[in-house]
């Protein structure tokens, strides 16, 4: 009996060291120590940049100065500044501009382990949303999992010529999209000391989350931060924007868009920037409107179109996983009719009325309905997801993966709608609830497709025994993965909409030129 209490008694000696080897590490500024979670180590807010307030308020992150000490990454930092936040329930945090953290859970028992790295950009419109929360079944399966935060709304994408004069580089805006590139360097410089493979990282965003990917994919700022990419409904491909946009998703161009900054700075009473960074962040909160404040091509973050710099080659050519769902438009768009079908037709569409009636066809209010829901899937995630599959296969080296998620569940936010509407594919793969039940076909299904994603950050290959086999995507072959009732490989969906929109987007880029 005293041998076994002997045992035990060095099992749990030797349980403590590497706990303790886990939850204290040193990273470039500093000792920082994190806490024990569901048995790995969880570092909750881990600040990689300066707070950006004052005279840092619409200005490039800094990064983070040394600290003295031990810095505790125990509690979650702020959110930033935003209306709501329906991500990852981050409303029970409070809010502020001090809000440039990254969380970092790691299973490894120790720093010599490299093991692979996935890194969360969250969705919500570039608006809301909340880095906070972690994901157990990655992190179970031998992967480093962190989430980033960056600024949000006016504080991450107000442009203004102003700000364009002070950078240096005559930029302004792209702030939110800079902060998620410094915490992408902040993790490559330092993940190895949590157990991470700098080597091997892999981004993922949903929605404004995707957009950011293809952002970071395409922009020479990132070369060598990571080697592999997931995308879930979004993708920056559409033409360069030069007013305001009924459907979202395309990146502004920079004269409208410090034209949106100087509007800004009347409707809020003040004479110039400097008198902008001296309200309270509350004020300027109030001011901000949804969808206003967007990512813009500044000839250095976003360099320029990037459908024309997939068709030259010019990206971060990265294993790649991409889809979208089938009734995305289902969340955004309602009570609409045959009005509104006319009125979309003739603001987005009136170079070409009789080929849009031919893709997206109505003939009463039900049918006009689904249809502008339809116009919203396919110009804000269908064809852009489909844009950079083809592209990145032509001109690329490395494999792409394209899903078609259409299982309709009733762990949705929405109810009624004809397939899977926007978000509807993330319980399945990350586990959390809506609030519906999820179905027996259903849990099976999310089994599947969260191995696929494990597998995907571990390998940049999807596929393991006992799957369903994904092959490789090829425009003219049936290779993209069904998710419905179960998997199965079959042809680009709703093509007749996609050769619409890519002909008529290439109109676009040409006038835009």
């Amino acid at each position: 009996m005293k041998k076994i209490l002997t045992i035990l008694s060095a099992m749990a000696i030797s349980a403590i060291g590497v706990n303790a080897q886990i939850l204290r590490t040193t990273c470039e500024q500093g000792e920082i120590e994190g806490e024990l979670h569901n048995g790995y180590a969880l570092y909750k807010a881990i600040p990689y940049a300066e707070k950006p307030v004052g005279d840092l308020r619409w200005h490039a992150p800094v990064r983070k100065a040394p600290w003295t000490g031990v810095y505790k990454a125990e509690k979650w930092g702020d959110r930033p500044m935003q209306s709501n936040d329906p991500n990852q329930g981050g409303n029970a945090l409070p809010m502020s501009e001090d809000c440039l953290y990254l969380s970092v859970a790691t299973p490894a028992g120790d720093a010599s382990e490299r093991l692979p790295v996935f890194v969360n950009i969250h969705g919500g419109g570039f608006f809301t949303g909340s880095y906070s929360g972690t994901q157990d079944s990655f992190v179970h399966n031998g992967i480093v999992y962190c989430s980033i935060a960056y600024r949000l709304g006016s504080f991450g994408f107000m442009a203004h010529p102003e700000a364009a004069k002070e950078s240096g580089r005559g930029i302004s805006g792209n702030y939110g999209i800079m902060d998620q590139i410094m915490a992408l360097q902040w993790i490559h410089d330092n993940i190895a000391r949590f157990g991470g493979d700098p080597g091997n990282v892999t981004i993922c965003g949903e929605s404004a989350g995707g957009i950011s990917v293809s952002i970071l994919c395409a922009s020479p700022l990132c070369k060598g931060l990571f080697n592999r990419a997931i995308c879930e409904s979004g993708g920056n491909f559409l033409p360069i924007r030069t007013g305001a946009a009924t459907v979202c998703g395309s990146a502004q161009d920079m004269k409208y868009a410090q034209s949106l900054g100087l509007d800004f700075q009347k409707s809020l009473g003040c004479r110039n920037l400097k008198q902008m960074r001296k309200l309270p962040a509350e004020e300027i909160q109030a001011g901000t409107e949804y969808n206003r404040y967007w990512p813009a091509v500044d000839g250095y973050v976003i360099t320029g179109d990037t459908y024309e710099a997939y068709l030259r080659g010019d990206y971060n050519d990265v294993d790649l996983m991409i889809g979208y769902n089938s009734d995305e438009g289902s969340l955004f768009v309602h009570g609409a009719g045959m009005d509104a079908y006319e009125r979309m037709m003739g603001t987005n569409f009136s170079a070409a009325p009789a080929e849009f009636r031919a893709a997206f066809p109505a003939a009463d209010d039900g049918e006009a309905l689904q249809a502008l829901r339809d116009v919203f899937r396919d110009v804000a995630f269908g064809w852009p997801s489909w844009a950079w599959a083809s592209l990145q296969t032509r001109t690329g080296k490395r494999p792409v993966y394209f899903y078609y998620f259409d299982q309709l569940s009733e762990n949705t936010i929405m109810r009624g709608t004809r397939g899977a509407t926007h978000v509807a594919e993330m319980p399945f793969v990350y586990g959390f609830n809506f609030g519906g039940r999820m179905s027996e076909v259903d849990t099976h299904m999310s089994q599947i497709m969260e191995r696929y994603w494990i597998n995907f950050v571990k390998t940049g290959d999807p596929n393991s025994t006992a799957l369903p086999y994904w092959t490789v995507f090829s425009p003219d072959t049936p290779s993209v993965m069904y998710m419905k009732e179960g998997f199965f490989l079959a042809p680009v969906p709703n093509k007749p909409q996609m050769d619409f929109l890519e002909d008529y987007f290439a109109r676009m880029r040409k006038e835009y030129k």
